[in-house]
């Protein structure tokens, strides 16, 4: 029963949110059973160059580290927010949510190539959760039942107990510095006088990934949002 259940809610996760999620558990648990190891994974300019090692260019987004706090942690927001995101304002535009995963991962492969970052899973998950923040900016939020917020400071509250965790600081504000240029590119500038949309999804692959669009007015309920941990979580009277 507990297995079927299991399937039923996995199979429930939105195409994107789901392979991304089961990308990253599926490499931890390789490099835990040591069928790989983490130096055949992170991201190095010169063996994808000089020995054409291109799947770096993916596996530097799905590594999380070793099993423990640190890889739940980062885990779980990856999967909330992506999640969020795809259910919310991408609902019925996965080829748009696909574009934005192409966008965050070109632009932080390009800032690694200067400050130097093996593995971009942090800075991915901080991408999400910067986008989903500036788009429910009156939501607030409870972290560790301790702070409580709203919306846009999540990042910046994560910023603060990732450094208290040891991690360079330098994951986190890529991961800001990506998720702002996206949000400016594509919900900014358009509406600016004489803007215009610059990110545009290929017909093709809304054809391929969209098939009938939902409305496009619909906006998730507190039911249709993924259930979480009180970490970065909306507060429970936010509606009373």
């Amino acid at each position: 029963m507990a297995l079927q259940t299991f399937r039923q809610e996995y199979l429930q996760m939105p195409p994107v949110t789901r392979a991304y999620t089961t990308a990253c558990v599926l490499t931890t648990i390789a490099v835990q059973l040591e069928l790989v190891s983490p130096f055949q994974l992170y991201f190095n300019p010169k063996l994808i160059a000089r020995q054409y090692q291109f799947w770096r260019l993916i596996t530097t987004f799905l590594f999380y580290g070793t099993v423990n706090f640190t890889f739940f942690f980062n885990l779980i927001f990856t999967f909330r927010y992506c999640r969020m995101l795809e259910e919310g304002s991408f609902r019925g535009r996965t080829a748009d949510f696909v574009v934005m995963f192409l966008f965050g991962g070109i632009s932080m492969i390009f800032f690694a190539l200067f400050v130097h970052l093996m593995f971009l899973g942090q800075a991915f998950t901080i991408m999400l959760v910067y986008i989903w923040s500036k788009r429910n900016p009156y939501i607030r939020l409870n972290f560790f039942g301790v702070l409580n917020f709203q919306a846009p400071y999540l990042p910046w509250v994560l910023l603060g107990f990732s450094v208290l965790l040891g991690n360079t600081v330098w994951v986190d504000l890529m991961g800001m510095a990506v998720g702002h240029v996206y949000y400016y590119l594509e919900d900014v500038f358009p509406r600016q006088p004489g803007g215009f949309k610059v990110l545009v999804t290929p017909q093709f692959l809304k054809n391929l990934l969209d098939g009938n669009p939902d409305d496009p007015d619909y906006v998730p309920s507190m039911e249709d949002r993924p259930g979480g941990f009180n970490w970065g979580e909306r507060e429970p009277d936010e509606d009373n």
